[in-house]
């Protein structure tokens, strides 16, 4: 009925199903009473169990459904109704056609529906304690929704409310529970009520929320139980109780139920993105607090262990997920922990006298299999027992960890940069790829030592590039949730870095690429740090331009196949932009002290063109039928230009073989110009660059003053043609063109030239960046 769903709503229990066809009447005997008093006759053994405050109904609204025979009245007079319960006056007669009942009770109280003030604490406590589950449930409902008003908890627990809550949670089931869980999770919010924990049956009541994580299917209650378990371990230990807080409070349940981290786990797979996130906040706090206050050999197992179950596979699904909005907060909160863990791995140094650091080492040099032969010796001394000391090994194996790659045969120094961080990530390069890390070594034996590709080397500056990269040593979590809130869903992509949480696969991959690249270049290992820089131009460029939603194995592959030409391209445009942006106005002055540099040199290669001289095609061959060819050659002193006739191409005259020739201190201007031939027929020499000439000739005219006698033409003097040149391509063309006009001290003017200039400008640029 819609009055049973109505009255709950308002704090009061279900009632009798009520028809609202027919007025009820108050006295069986008399139906008729009802309407001269106006009263309705309830059944108030379970509806209305305790006083309320004056509260005016409006008449209620018509029932949605057809109702069904009205079930019998309560048979009670008014004169036996409870005091609390008063007959309101008489109603109108409603409408025939209608079929609405207008229904006016005032119900006398003791607690707002709304809200409850410290008045109401005594009977709310009353019936938290009764024995009936839906005035417990009624009464628990009303308690979550002002429970977080910090004077009404005040009072809530100075008349022992949180015995009774305690009792609610530990006995209760369904919704009671839910509300319950709920309650204390929003007292626990406004930092009250935390002696629940510090008292001697804490220990039962961790026990219990644990229980229902791991046992309970409803999602409103694991929700709760597990909001508690985050305020738990969140909150600072109490001195005069260390254990009751923090991870520490939960490890004796867990105890109980080993399989409760595989349940919260299994959470971050739930389509309730609530629970998901509840889930998420959970580990997350554990993990903090494990990494914060836990003995020195407890973090990283229960680490490992979070892995093993797959909790970096769920939260990198989340990061690229649709539904980031619902999750954004405790995702960043994850992102920054995994950088304070990277980070606590890189602070603790390799020391040899820990026995897992020794068996990490001693397992890298297993996986080599030292008992093969190397360039035809055997090495199998090199095996070393268990009970080796390091002195001992170093001492019958002197080339035990430089043939891994390492500088010297004391390994444990070269982790100082990257600590165990870096041991972490070449043990498990070398355990997931062994065959190719046996392979790699034969290879690099059969090369001179210089020649090599030390491999471990290669393995510590991955993770110090990557390390830098992802930017590790800055994980203020609050930084980017403010960056989150001011921004939003489109800058998503800026704040989240799901790949940082393919740490080993990235690692691997562009471990790959460092081979890839000393093989490509031919390096040696005087180039290691420029190898290097590649591969930190390549992660900037692959690892650090991927979306969001790319998946890990994308960049694999690119990392994998990115060409080195294009590689050394970006090296050359980053450094210019580096430089440009520290050196400027310097850099400027460079650019300017190449550029004239550069000009010198293409100058000086124009010009030996012209001493080393070339034919032409006569220009008046096809008219008269005279001579065909025409050499022209710069004197050694590069004072004349010689020239002759002839019919012919033949071996290159020498200068004395020119008789012809032009002062250039005589020459007024050179020019070139492009002229449409219309004459199609091919000469009848035997050169075939002649025999397809376009119908466009290049000519190159040579003028000169008609009075010569000063080098200062005179005003009225007139320029005369004295030498025209037919070239037979335009790189011959812009040769003798740019040459002739250097040779004057004009600057050039071709494309070709000038594109010569810049592109020899550049190198030397690149060249001078890259000795820096």
């Amino acid at each position: 009925m819609w009055l049973d769903s109505f009255l709950p709503e308002y704090g009061v229990g279900p009632s009798s199903q009520v028809s609202p066809s027919a007025p009820l009447p108050l006295n069986r005997a008399d139906p008729g009473s009802a309407r001269t008093t106006g009263a309705t006759s309830l059944e108030t053994s379970r509806t209305l169990q305790y006083p309320h405050s004056q509260i005016p109904h409006k008449p209620l609204p018509r029932h949605p459904r057809p109702v069904p025979n009205p079930p019998r009245t309560s048979s009670l007079p008014v004169s036996r109704l409870p005091s609390h319960i008063k007959a309101s006056s008489p109603c109108p007669q409603p409408p025939a056609d209608a079929c609405q009942l207008f229904v006016q009770v005032q119900v006398q109280y003791q607690f707002n529906p709304f809200t409850m003030d410290a008045a109401d604490i005594p009977s709310l406590l009353s019936r938290l304690s009764s024995d009936e589950d839906a005035m417990r449930k009624m009464a628990v409902f009303k308690l979550q929704s002002s429970i977080n008003d910090p004077s009404f908890a005040d009072l809530f627990i100075a008349s022992n409310g949180l015995t009774i809550l305690r009792r609610l949670i530990m006995n209760t089931g369904g919704n009671t529970l839910a509300y319950s869980l709920q309650s204390l999770t929003r007292l626990l919010e406004v930092d009250m009520g935390w002696e629940i924990f510090e008292t001697s049956g804490s220990g039962e009541l961790v026990e219990r929320v644990v229980e229902l994580i791991v046992t309970h299917p409803l999602v409103n209650i694991l929700r709760g139980a597990m909001s508690i378990l985050v305020a738990i371990v969140s909150h600072p230990q109490n001195k005069a109780e260390p254990g009751a807080f923090g991870f520490r409070a939960l490890k004796p349940a867990v105890a109980v139920y080993p399989q409760f981290f595989e349940m919260v786990v299994s959470q971050l797979n739930s389509a309730d993105h609530a629970l998901c996130a509840n889930a998420l906040m959970l580990l997350n706090a554990l993990m903090r607090d494990s990494i914060k206050g836990g003995p020195g050999e407890e973090w990283p197992k229960f680490i490992k262990r979070l892995q093993d179950l797959g909790v970096i596979k769920a939260v990198y699904v989340l990061m690229q997920s649709s539904a980031l909005q619902d999750l954004a907060l405790p995702l960043l909160e994850f992102q920054a922990l995994t950088k304070v863990l990277l980070r606590k791995w890189r602070d603790v140094q390799v020391d040899l006298e820990k026995p897992e650091h020794r068996r990490a080492l001693k397992g890298l040099h297993l996986a080599s299999a030292p008992e093969r032969k190397e360039n035809g010796i055997q090495k199998a001394e090199e095996v070393a027992t268990a009970n080796d000391k390091t002195k001992g090994s170093r001492r019958h194996n002197p080339e035990k960890w430089r043939r891994l790659g390492f500088e010297t045969e004391s390994p444990a120094w070269e982790f100082d940069q990257t600590g165990f961080l870096g041991m972490m990530d070449l043990t498990d390069f070398v355990r997931k790829h062994e065959d190719g890390f046996q392979k790699l070594l034969l290879e690099q034996s059969s090369k001179p030592m210089h020649e090599r590709c030390p491999i471990a080397r290669a393995s510590l500056a991955v993770t110090v590039i990557l390390y830098e990269h992802f930017e590790v040593d800055k994980s203020d979590v609050n930084d980017a949730k403010s960056y989150l809130v001011l921004d939003g869903m489109k800058n998503y992509d800026k704040i989240f870095r799901p790949l940082l949480l393919q740490w080993s696969r990235l690692h691997t991959a562009s471990l790959h690429a460092f081979f890839r690249l000393w093989k490509s270049t031919g390096a040696e290992q005087a180039d290691f740090d420029k190898v290097a820089e590649l591969v930190r131009i390549l992660i900037e460029q692959v690892v650090g331009q991927a979306s969001r939603t790319v998946d890990v194995q994308e960049v694999e592959e690119e990392l994998a196949d990115f060409e080195y030409a294009r590689l050394r391209e970006l090296q050359m445009e980053i450094l210019e932009l580096t430089f440009e942006d520290e050196w400027g106005q310097h850099l400027h002055q460079v650019r300017d002290e190449l550029k004239r540099e550069a000009l010198q040199f293409v100058k000086e290669q124009r010009i030996r063109s012209l001493l080393q001289g070339a034919w032409f095609p006569h220009s008046n061959s096809s008219r008269d039928g005279a001579s065909r060819w025409r050499f022209v050659k710069l004197s050694h002193n590069r004072r004349f230009l010689h020239y002759a006739d002839f019919m012919a191409q033949k071996a290159d005259p020498l200068l004395d073989e020119l008789p012809e020739k032009i002062d250039l201190s005589t020459i007024s201007s050179v020019v070139s110009n492009v002229s449409a031939s219309n004459d199609s027929s091919s000469s009848g020499s035997s050169s075939s660059t002649i025999t397809k000439q376009n119908t466009t000739t290049t000519k190159i005219t040579i003028n000169s003053f008609v009075s010569s006698e000063s080098s200062s033409a005179a005003a009225g003097d007139k320029e005369r043609a004295i030498l025209t040149l037919m070239p037979i391509s335009h790189s011959s063309a812009s040769e003798w063109l740019d040459g002739l006009l250097m040779l004057l001290n004009q600057a050039p003017i071709t494309a070709e030239t000038n594109k010569l200039v810049a592109l020899v400008g550049e190198y030397g640029l690149k060249i001078r960046l890259l000795n820096v």
